[in-house]
């Protein structure tokens, strides 16, 4: 496929052929090139022994079950005979879909999995609760969050409570009911992150770090991979979207790369490190060597047929134009923090050990947390995160627009000093933390 990008073909594929000879497909049914084909690497396989040891005959729940990640990680589960199968989502129309492409599965393949599909905020402390305590669940898969990079920047007070304190009371309503495994998705950003979105990140997986130091019954874990290929709000959508619409594509910097892999590949992942979490695991998948986006989108442009528009080529199909980084975005992801990695049961998944703070160290900040989300204070709320995730440095200003808005700054409005040693001395409020209709 590569070796035909420089020829100016378009690029289509013809069927498996193990597919061609059971019947799933005809040989001639030609498909538009295939996300997956621009991962640059051979997918990583699943260890079967692995796959289903916190799924089969399980009461298993998935929140943000209706987002990309969630979503795969609810068919690839259905698969792996669960007693049953709770998906659990904030948004009604996301849920309704894939309810409606869940039943489906469950009725042509004659599954026993009960399906249970229930609406709800994963913030919402009492419906964690009745749900986890409902339907006996022991195995919890944790993917609602928010995780656009610039749109968490500019609703700081909300991504963090979205994901942080969802995280907080997701995990401790697991404990309480029992659960046996909780795997957080997590992401690379998480790693020395320079943004809102992976600070909360790094914040979530501290909460459950922390949260080990108290449970006696259930074991967390989390899982960091890159940018997932064809998920919501991931570059290859947009890029498709821009060369099917003649140009320009557009690139916020020519040395940005970024790690990827498939989204079946990222739920796999997700299910596997629940079967082989100790308590406390952090776990990372061998991604392989990073991409350039500018060279993924010179490869997406050349197999669609068309041709990129430079100063080598000025009559060229289709320009590239360089927009700049948006305000926190980094040139390059990591994947661990600090170098204390060792092997799994699957040759392309590594364990991290990392540091994290106690418990009672960790939960009077995550009080004020909730306290400041409620008080919409941003400045303040950043500092409360740049305290708990050492490591994060944010940007020199604050970018929430409620925040900017509300004081009618024509500019974002600057970040309080970058001393985050006077954050224990914020005011706080005592919260109400459990309380009927409350958010936590």
């Amino acid at each position: 496929m590569h070796a035909l990008a420089p020829y100016g073909l378009h690029v289509r594929s013809l069927p498996d052929m193990g597919d061609i000879l059971t019947g799933t497909a005809q040989a001639g049914e030609i498909r538009e090139l295939d996300v997956n084909d621009l991962l640059g690497r051979e997918a990583v396989s699943p260890n079967e022994g692995l796959f289903s040891a916190c799924i089969k005959r399980k009461s298993v729940l998935v929140t943000g079950a209706g987002g990309s990640i969630g979503s795969e990680l609810c068919r690839q589960i259905l698969r792996s005979s669960p007693s049953r199968l709770v998906i659990f989502e904030l948004s009604e129309i996301a849920l309704y879909q894939i309810e409606r492409e869940l039943r489906a599965i469950v009725e042509e393949d004659g599954l026993a999995t009960e399906l249970i599909a229930i609406l709800g905020n994963a913030q919402h402390r009492d419906r964690m609760r009745g749900v986890m305590r409902a339907y006996g669940i022991e195995t919890v898969y944790h993917a609602a969050a928010y995780k656009h990079v610039p749109i968490v920047e500019e609703n700081v007070v909300e991504g963090m409570h979205n994901n942080v304190l969802s995280t907080w009371v997701t995990a401790e309503s697991a404990m309480e009911a029992g659960v046996e495994v909780f795997v957080l998705v997590s992401t690379d950003k998480a790693v020395n992150p320079t943004n809102a979105m992976g600070a909360t990140k790094r914040a979530a997986e501290m909460v459950l770090q922390g949260l080990q130091q108290r449970s006696a019954a259930t074991r967390f874990a989390m899982v960091r991979f890159g940018n997932v290929l064809a998920s919501s709000g991931s570059v290859v959508p947009l890029f498709q979207q821009q060369i099917r619409g003649g140009g320009p594509v557009t690139v916020t910097h020519p040395d940005v790369i970024r790690y990827f892999m498939t989204i079946p590949e990222a739920a796999q992942l997700v299910i596997q490190a629940g079967a082989m979490a100790r308590g406390g695991d952090v776990f990372v998948l061998d991604m392989g060597q990073p991409v350039r986006i500018v060279d993924l989108a010179r490869r997406m442009i050349n197999l669609a047929g068309r041709s990129v528009r430079d100063a080598a080529n000025p009559a060229g199909d289709i320009e590239i134009r360089f927009t700049g980084l948006r305000p926190a975005e980094k040139l390059y992801e990591e994947l661990l923090i600090g170098n204390n990695v060792s092997g799994t049961e699957h040759p392309m998944i590594m364990r991290a050990v990392e540091h994290s703070l106690p418990w009672a160290q960790l939960e009077p900040m995550l009080r004020q947390m909730l306290d400041l989300s409620r008080d919409g204070d941003a400045p303040a709320a950043l500092k409360v995160l740049r305290q708990v995730v050492q490591e994060y440095m944010p940007a020199n200003r604050v970018h929430d627009l409620v925040w900017n808005a509300e004081r009618n700054h024509k500019t974002p409005s600057p970040l309080l000093d970058g001393d985050s040693s006077n954050v224990a001395a914020l005011p706080v409020k005592r919260v109400k933390l459990v309380g009927e209709g409350d958010s936590l």
